[in-house]
């Protein structure tokens, strides 16, 4: 194993995650511009600037992703082919939180117990509500004030590639193949793969490090679909509404009310799917629902979307054809199928991790990453652990140690294939 050390004026992984993190690069769904929003572009040229400062050749932002090679330093005169091997991770963070003015709090030796994020305010970081503190005692965690989220999902990520390269170019002596590097923007919104160019990327499969706890390795996860339903009403005077008024907000409430109590996120876990109802606004004339559809088996995905259809079509039949629209939009599919006929990136992977004295944890993604999309787009592309916990809100941390832990485990990535 590549033992990780600072080298003269090397930059540590942790100096670059507290530095990428000031950047606020919250996207937004309701933006039709890509990326969705002008912040994350602030941080793609910082990137790319520092990736070709690194020496690295081929760098472009492009469409909303920053692309770079680290070009191979092995002689392949003697015939063997070296696979060209690509590292992911998105430079946005989720909508659902802030991400401005984030201020990272460090706790040096972690105790165990509680940790204060903002006396002032009461905000506790409890150990009793998140047991897996526990796992870090000893470690250096950086959580948030608690006004904003953390910024780990993904910059974790990205401090770890970005530590990599900087740690390959300053050891020339590692032998390596051909490396791809990419930062892409909207994934919290499910758009980090639109308009990245698989063949220009030119890698035969990559990875992306994009997952929570240390030891995290994954190469299935949900199939994905949105579903939006409007509905529309007919106000009349409360007085003379009998037979009437058709109430838009409770017809809504019931399409809600269809849908299986035990199917929804809080109520499942491993393999099991769920209905989420993701926003629900509404008044007696017109009423909106969003919901979330996930299955990791595609079959029960499926079914998921006819269930939803056929409470739509009832409810068309008691308040009135069209009463009720339903619109699905697919979002990913289960990257399962096409990382099974090259199932070598996940072995490395887990000799990787190995390698660098980490358990492997082989789990299916309760969610999905870039890798889901950009594995049916040609490129497969597992997801590995950045490290962080609790992503998207207040109480987001990483600890230190599992950055450390995911550079050393690229490192070994990089050097199983060069062998």
């Amino acid at each position: 194993m590549l033992l990780l050390r600072f080298l003269g004026k090397m930059e540590s992984v942790r100096e670059k995650f507290l530095r990428y993190v000031t950047y606020d690069t919250r996207s937004d769904e309701s933006s039709a511009t890509r990326p969705s929003t002008p912040k994350q572009t602030v941080l793609l040229n910082q990137l790319a600037g520092e990736l070709k400062a690194l020496g690295l050749a081929d760098v472009s932002l492009d469409n909303g992703n920053v692309t770079a090679t680290f070009p191979s330093n092995i002689d392949s005169c003697g015939g063997r082919r070296i696979p060209v091997v690509g590292f992911l991770a998105h430079v946005d963070t989720s909508p659902e939180m802030s991400g401005e003015g984030v201020n990272p709090r460090i706790t040096e030796n972690y105790g165990g117990g509680d940790i204060v994020l903002n006396e002032a305010q009461n905000i506790v970081l409890r150990a009793d509500d998140f047991p897996e503190l526990g796992n870090y005692v000893g470690q250096t965690i950086i959580t948030t004030d608690g006004n904003t989220l953390l910024g780990a999902d993904d910059k974790a990520g990205i401090a770890e590639i970005m530590y990599t390269m900087q740690y390959l170019a300053a050891h020339p002596e590692i032998p390596h193949g051909t490396l791809k590097i990419a930062f892409t923007s909207d994934e919290e919104i499910g758009r980090g793969a639109d308009g990245f160019d698989v063949a220009k990327f030119g890698a035969d499969f990559a990875y992306t490090f994009d997952g929570g706890a240390v030891g995290e390795l994954e190469y299935e996860n949900f199939n994905a679909a949105t579903a939006k339903i409007t509905v529309k009403g007919r106000n009349i005077h409360t007085g003379y509404a009998k037979n009437r008024m058709t109430n838009a907000a409770l017809a809504a409430m019931e399409l809600a009310a269809m849908l299986p109590p035990a199917q929804r996120p809080e109520h499942t876990e491993g393999y099991e799917g769920f209905f989420h109802l993701a926003k629900i606004a509404g008044e007696v004339e017109h009423a909106e629902l969003t919901f979330l559809i996930r299955d990791h088996d595609s079959a029960e995905f499926e079914r998921r979307k006819t269930l939803l259809a056929n409470c739509v079509s009832l409810l068309n039949s008691r308040y009135g054809d069209g009463a009720l629209h339903l619109e699905i939009r697919d979002s990913y599919r289960n990257m399962k199928e096409k990382i099974l006929p090259c199932f070598h990136v996940v072995e490395t992977a887990r000799r990787a991790m190995e390698k660098a004295g980490v358990v492997p944890v082989i789990k299916p993604i309760r969610g999905g990453t870039d890798g889901a999309r950009l594995s049916f787009m040609g490129l497969p592309c597992p997801n590995i652990f950045a490290g962080g916990h609790n992503f998207h809100g207040r109480y987001e941390f990483v600890p230190v140690e599992s950055m450390e832990k995911a550079c050393a485990v690229m490192l070994n990535i990089i050097e199983l294939y060069a062998e």
